[in-house]
């Protein structure tokens, strides 16, 4: 152990109790940051103690990395400092929940798939169905931003995220927002911690508008012979009265993805076979109703897809559905594990502009000699994943120049990209956040507000922030 590693750890013990710091360098592993690690861990119970920590961290000039379950610390740029790892799991409890007000308030730190089940006793849900799923925890979720295949119809968490209590950089206690869906109480700054990967405030409780569990689902499967018509089903179904639950259009490569050891190990749930093509693009579409709605969703969705030149056509109903949808729910660790280098990127585009990001975003990777997959959500969001065989120069360079490419098509189609996960040595090299942003100035100065001495995860963020 350091000395500087011994005295933050003797200071941080005075705060939480010795038992709740590590400073043992092997340990410290686990929190490591793009192969940064922190001097010292702590796991704070409170608030409180949270005040104090971060009081002490910006008194000495010390940076403050935010940890739940640690599986998506890989999104961002390298921490510029990381001195102490905020280790938020100890703050796991439901603080209120009123089923009947579908209202829940719950502490950073619990595990999702345990708010699920306390949820499901009442018959109710949080449309989370994020990847690493069965790991990560309410705050991680919401400092990384990431997205559900149930955003198609319940939209993101920003969409139902009531209110939220924090910590700002100076070691300041603030909230935003209520704990009822109808509030008035001011600006909904809580909304800013969302995707913001934690330097702007460390989220201690959030309030949510929950939502009733559906009654019966099932889901529409069609493939078709390019990206255009696959597109095409998806933009009859947007223009007609059906309101999909999920909606996501997948490249011939997951197929292959979905069926190896990466997938397997990730999600021990099988993929019904011969469900996602291999050789052609695939519509997958979920529902819910009573037996007369559904029945009604699938005869328009047969005429719909026929019309549009699908090839096959299939429903999944009960456990299928439950196995197809965590395939898919978790699509980006997959990819992540089947390759390694694999790098993805995130493009955001006005959904009848799908097609075309996607055979541009195609035509870049095939140009630079790169293997590539790709899930695109029903509302215009792409998650392209180029795989390349082997983690060397060359790779980096090929990925390098395809995802520029990509970058600046996106932006010419009216969109945006960054590149939410890749190597860590590659990051110097990719442009990670994407391409400048006309908001930066604005960016910044929301950094100095919440945070002045840049105590909470320096650097991760867009332009540095």
């Amino acid at each position: 152990m350091s000395t500087a590693g011994a005295t933050v750890g003797s200071r941080l013990a005075d705060i939480v109790g010795p038992q709740h710091v590590i400073t043992d360098p092997a340990r410290l592993a686990a929190f490591a940051v793009d192969n940064e690690k922190p001097s010292a861990a702590v796991s704070p119970q409170s608030s409180a103690e949270i005040v104090e920590v971060v009081k002490f961290a910006a008194k000495d000039q010390l940076a403050i990395v935010a940890t739940g379950a640690r599986t998506k610390l890989g999104i961002g740029l390298p921490p510029r400092q990381y001195d102490i790892a905020l280790d938020m799991t100890r703050l796991d409890r439901v603080v209120a929940y009123d089923p009947g007000d579908l209202t829940l308030s719950v502490e950073a730190g619990i595990p999702l798939r345990k708010l699920g089940g306390i949820l499901a006793e009442h018959r109710q849900f949080l449309p989370l169905g994020v990847p690493y799923l069965s790991q990560t925890t309410i705050g991680g979720t919401i400092a990384s931003g990431v997205d559900s295949p149930l955003r198609q119809m319940y939209g993101t968490a920003r969409d139902y995220l009531l209110g939220m209590e924090f910590v700002t950089g100076e070691g300041v206690a603030a909230k935003s927002g209520g704990r009822v869906v109808k509030n008035v109480t001011g600006y909904d700054i809580h909304k800013l911690m969302i995707g913001a990967l934690g330097t702007l405030g460390i989220i201690t409780r959030i309030n949510f508008k929950t939502f009733p569990t559906p009654s019966a689902s099932r889901a529409f499967v069609a493939t078709f012979q390019t990206v255009e018509r696959a597109c095409g089903m998806r933009n009859r179904v947007a223009q007609s009265p059906l309101a999909p639950m999920t909606m996501e259009l997948f490249s011939p490569g997951v197929a292959g993805l979905f069926a190896g050891k990466a997938a397997a190990q990730i999600e021990p749930n099988s993929m019904p076979e011969n469900v996602i093509s291999g050789t052609r693009w695939t519509f997958t579409m979920g529902f819910s109703g009573n037996e007369n709605t559904l029945k009604r969703y699938e005869t328009d969705l047969h005429k719909m897809a026929e019309e549009c030149g699908a090839v096959d056509l299939v429903v999944l109903s009960g456990s299928q559905i439950a196995a197809a949808f965590a395939r898919k729910r978790e699509f980006v660790p997959i990819a992540l594990s089947s390759s390694p280098a694999a790098t993805i990127l995130k493009m955001s585009v006005l959904p009848m502009r799908m097609a075309e990001a996607l055979a541009t975003a195609a035509r870049a990777a095939e140009a630079n000699r790169l293997p590539w997959v790709a899930m695109a959500r029903g509302v215009g969001v792409i998650y392209f994943a180029v795989l390349p065989t082997e983690r060397n120069e060359e790779a980096k360079q090929q990925a390098a120049h395809a995802s520029n490419q990509i970058l600046a098509a996106c932006a010419a189609l009216g969109g945006q990209a960054s590149i939410p996960w890749c190597p860590t040595e590659w990051k110097s090299a990719l442009k990670v956040w994407g391409l400048e942003r006309a908001d930066f100035v604005q960016m910044q100065k929301l950094k100095n507000v919440f945070d002045p001495r840049g105590v909470l995860s320096p650097g991760r963020f867009a332009g540095g922030i």
